[in-house]
């Protein structure tokens, strides 16, 4: 859901949206507005409460993010009945070229993102990530429960802490890890 930190964003999607009906607004018009939405006097006014809340960064600092991973996929079944079935993903969005063209799509969970792609170009099957998480225990009995008929992955203890791996069905390993405190 979108807040007022989206309000640049949101100008644009309303400058394009009014463009299609034939109205012209300029950017700063559509600033205005989205700033008069949010029940402030102007956009200066919004704009000051966005950077008090997320200071700009320098030009010169380079901004990396956590990494995406692709997954090669056979079958569009499959992988939905294992990330969003058992895993408990969802889709985020999907894209094909064409009707019949492969798949490529976002999936997400707890803000973790990953893509899945049917595309022989895009990543080897039996690729492996590594996830970082918090409350891998509960995470784990999630699993269980839900008695996958092809997976009852365990728990492991390993020296940096608590793991769960599993594997979906194009041998594409996900390790899932509670790391020790301390």
């Amino acid at each position: 859901m979108r807040d007022f930190r989206d309000a640049k964003l949101m100008a644009k999607s309303l400058r394009e949206a009014l463009a299609e009906r034939k109205i012209d607004l300029t950017h700063s018009q559509a600033l205005e507005l989205v700033a008069s939405q949010f029940g402030y006097d102007s956009w200066n006014v919004l704009a000051a409460k966005i950077e008090a809340v997320e200071p700009p960064q320098r030009r010169e600092a380079a901004s990396i993010q956590p990494a995406i991973p692709i997954f090669r996929i056979f079958s569009v079944d499959k992988a939905m009945e294992f990330y969003c079935g058992f895993l408990g993903f969802e889709v985020d969005w999907e894209y094909r070229f064409h009707d019949n063209a492969p798949l490529y799509c976002q999936i997400s969970r707890s803000g973790m993102l990953m893509h899945l792609s049917e595309h022989s170009g895009d990543a080897s099957p039996g690729a492996r990530v590594f996830v970082p998480m918090q409350g891998i225990r509960h995470f784990h009995a999630e699993l269980i429960g839900k008695n996958y008929s092809y997976m009852r992955p365990g728990l492991e203890e390993v020296p940096w802490g608590l793991e769960v791996t599993v594997t979906d069905p194009f041998s594409n390993r996900t390790t899932f890890c509670e790391r020790q405190q301390g």
